[in-house]
């Protein structure tokens, strides 16, 4: 019983500060409300604050990702309601993905290696832009650390869904089709949260472009790989 109070528990708080920090978002609409990483921080200071070991946390966690692929596949229902948009614009929808996904790879690879950085780093972050599913393939297909990839994707997921929608928006992009489409091709399934927030054809813009850009990152593996003389 004490173990399914705590368990219920921690589902709880977790729950609360997410809601919390997506009301503040919703209220605020300010680019530093982060929902996905305001909140984790929230339920990060708790367990510290309570020495809470992340074993004993593990469970909870287990329990709420569990849903994460019917969550997935759920996507598919934004993304049907707007296939008007498919039919009127596939090739440049497609186009503009494949364009993102290729050049946030290869810029990614180029500035690393620019920095001096070891080849197995540089491999490493080139699949930063996608599901971690996809990164962890491409990294190892070609020798670099799966780990240090995921490690990647998790940073440009965060990163990208804390300011792409701000620097969108600085930069006068309001489309909601060319909002979605740039927050998924970047910043895979967290910028597709965000996208969702906005609004539900950002989100199925951004849902389509994460799939894409999952899939095309693959495809490009090899060219950036050879371009950038990793071979």
């Amino acid at each position: 019983m004490e173990r399914l109070l705590f368990l219920a528990g921690c589902v709880g708080a977790t729950m609360a500060a997410y809601l919390g920090v997506r009301r503040l978002y919703l209220r605020f609409n300010h680019p530093l409300l982060n929902v996905v990483a305001l909140s984790a921080g929230a339920v990060i200071a708790l367990l510290v604050a309570c020495d809470i070991p992340y074993a004993a946390y593990a469970p909870a966690k287990d329990l709420m990702t569990a849903p994460l692929g019917p969550a997935t596949v759920a996507l598919a229902v934004p993304l049907y309601r707007h296939r008007d948009i498919l039919r009127r614009h596939g090739p440049g929808l497609l186009a503009s993905v494949a364009l993102g996904a290729f050049l946030a790879m290869f810029s990614a690879g180029l500035t690393a290696k620019a920095g001096g950085l070891p080849r197995e780093v540089v491999v490493s972050i080139l699949p930063k832009g996608v599901s971690i599913p996809f990164a962890v393939e491409i990294s190892r297909l070609y020798d670099g650390v799966p780990a240090l990839s995921a490690a990647f994707v998790v940073a440009t997921g965060t990163l990208g869904s804390l300011l792409g929608g701000w620097l969108l928006t600085r930069s006068g992009i309001g489309h909601p089709v060319a909002r979605g489409l740039a927050l998924g091709t970047v910043s895979h399934a967290q910028g597709t949260a965000t996208a969702l927030m906005e609004g539900e054809r950002q989100g199925a813009m951004a849902g389509l472009a994460m799939i894409l850009a999952g899939m095309l990152t693959a495809a490009f593996a090899p060219l950036a790989v050879r371009l950038l003389g990793l071979l």
